[in-house]
């Protein structure tokens, strides 16, 4: 455990400490951040339609245990804008303890994932893959905020995408002027303030702005108080009331939490490095979210990540060890023990317009015209995951996605490894136009899985059938999984039948280990395995020669 378990704040603790100017830095930069979180934190509870507090109990306790037992150096974690919606599904299927059920069976995965060392392997989920949900994520954000927007009189918002914009379309007599003029005023100012000002926040502006509006002028809009009443400015311990004989109906929920937990968590750590010349740590990463995951619930928490918008300002503001995430949380902890009585009078077409601008900024609509230039394949994956995301649900959509992504996968491989055979069938062609009579030479490129085990199974048993000795070359493959093990196990045993000698060469040490574990070394002898081509030519010439005497 301990070798895939390093959180960064206790290397950096044992090698060399701070520096006095570094944690200067990274309480200032803390503090920005956590002004920053503020009103995202949250405006994604209520978005998700829970009350105000989950979202900050969220940020404070998820974002300190991130930040203390992460990965990154620089990592803010937190609720973020992906999880809304697969919260609110959540909650509307199995209620509030279903959602904090859920959440902790995430956690155990993804502690699990992290212990297994699948960190690298989340970070190369298809990029087409990672934009289409993300896309999608975006404009159904964007859907769920329309009534608020507007101020909308709707007794309910139907769940469906499509029936919720002709339910938004029957009801726009309705809509609020002085609700539509908030909520401009919010966007505006969240996204031009940075003209002024890069520490203050503009959402953080935007919502002081309009709050003191709605307050001094008595303006009749919606608060969160309308919805949610009184905002708890403390901690409760909760326990949900769980039955095992019922627990398997949560399991697909967790896996979408902690798939997309673990990917966008470890997207914002690659991003981070990408800043600061650093190197995260994975595996590490994936297991303090797991335990952040886990313990937040009980506070009345609900999913959290690591937020790659807070990561990327706590990296322009000078943060460069995790005490800055610390800090991040203490002060959002302050603010919510002093200040969030004042949350409740906050307009819910303030928090519109924030959740607006997040979903623009999530939207990525830049790597989605550039990935509808791209390839077929990419094209594909992007829109079928996209309109999943949008028209179904997001589990779907991932499930769909990884799913489709590796059939798409399959099938490039296997057109290209039919490429390269043409391609070196000619070249062999060209440059062993003397060889001997009865050698010939055959080489496998790329990796020898179920995919292209069998056109590779076949060329090999062809040519074999014309030869007397047959050196397959295999310096670029670079694993043979079980089928392409079985396949080449078949091949070979049925040339031996009709004794053609079969010589390999350039075979690597992992694919040595696997042609053991696959029971080929005994069946054809390691005495023609050899590292190089010249050994396995010489080694056939000189087998040749000595057949015809015997």
């Amino acid at each position: 455990m301990c070798d895939v378990f390093k959180p960064k704040l206790f290397t950096l603790l044992s090698r060399s400490g701070f520096s006095k100017k570094q944690i200067t830095a990274d309480v200032l930069s803390g503090i920005v951040v956590g002004v920053v979180a503020l009103p995202l934190a949250i405006a994604f509870a209520v978005a998700a339609g829970l009350s105000p507090e989950k979202g900050l109990v969220t940020a404070i306790i998820a974002g300190f245990v991130i930040a203390a037992l992460g990965g990154s150096r620089v990592q803010i974690g937190g609720p973020t804008g992906a999880f809304i919606i697969i919260i609110a599904e959540i909650v509307e299927e199995h209620g509030v303890e279903g959602l904090m059920i859920s959440t902790v069976l995430a956690g155990g995965i993804l502690i699990l994932f992290g212990v297994l060392r699948l960190g690298a392997l989340l970070k190369y989920f298809p990029h087409p893959l990672v934009v289409g949900f993300t896309s999608g994520i975006a404009l159904v954000i964007f859907s769920t905020e329309v009534k608020d927007a507007l101020g909308l009189t709707m007794d309910t918002v139907p769940s469906d995408f499509i029936t919720k914009w002709e339910a938004y379309i029957r009801h726009l007599h309705t809509a609020d002027a002085v609700t539509i003029g908030l909520t401009l005023v919010t966007i505006l100012v969240t996204i031009y303030f940075k003209k002024i000002s890069t520490r203050i926040p503009g959402s953080f502006v935007g919502i002081l702005l309009v709050t003191s509006l709605v307050q001094v002028f008595h303006l009749p809009v919606t608060t969160i108080e309308t919805f949610f009443g009184d905002i708890s400015g403390g901690f409760h311990i909760v326990f949900p009331q769980v039955e095992l004989q019922g627990i398997s109906q949560y399991f697909l929920p967790a896996l979408t939490i902690a798939l997309l937990g673990g990917i966008e968590s470890l997207l914002s750590a690659v991003v981070a490095d990408g800043m600061i010349g650093g190197n995260h740590r994975s595996n590490t990463e994936l297991i303090a979210q797991g335990v952040a995951n886990i313990v937040t619930p009980f506070f009345g928490g609900i999913p959290a990540t690591g937020a790659i918008a807070r990561t990327a300002t706590n990296v322009k503001n000078g943060g460069r060890t995790p005490i800055a995430g610390i800090v991040h949380a203490l002060t959002l902890l302050l603010i919510m023990l002093f200040f969030g009585r004042w949350a409740k009078l906050i307009p819910m077409s303030c928090l519109a317009g924030i959740l607006i601008v997040v979903s623009y900024n999530m939207s990525e609509w830049h790597s989605f015209k550039s990935i509808l230039k791209g390839s077929p394949f990419d094209i594909i994956i992007l829109l079928t995951t996209f309109s999943l995301t949008v028209l179904v649900d997001l589990t779907v959509a991932i499930e769909v996605g990884i799913v489709l992504s590796s059939l798409l996968f399959m099938k490039r491989m296997t057109d290209l490894s039919s490429n390269l055979t043409a391609e070196v069938d000619q070249d062999v062609l060209e440059d062993y136009s003397s060889l001997p009579a009865g050698i010939s030479i055959y080489e496998i490129s790329g990796p020898f899985f179920f995919a292209s085990a069998k056109e590779y199974c076949e060329i090999i048993r062809s040519i074999g059938m014309k030869s007397q000795i047959l050196i397959i070359r295999m310096r670029h493959v670079p694993f043979i999984d079980s089928t392409g093990l079985r396949n080449f196990r078949e091949v070979l045993t049925g040339l031996r039948g009709f004794r053609v000698q079969v010589v390999l060469s350039g075979v690597s040490p992992t694919v040595l280990n696997d042609l053991r574990s696959g029971d080929i070394v005994n069946l054809i002898g390691e005495d023609v395995i050899f590292n190089s081509f010249e050994q396995s030519m010489q080694y056939a010439q000189e087998r040749l020669e000595k057949q015809p005497a015997a």
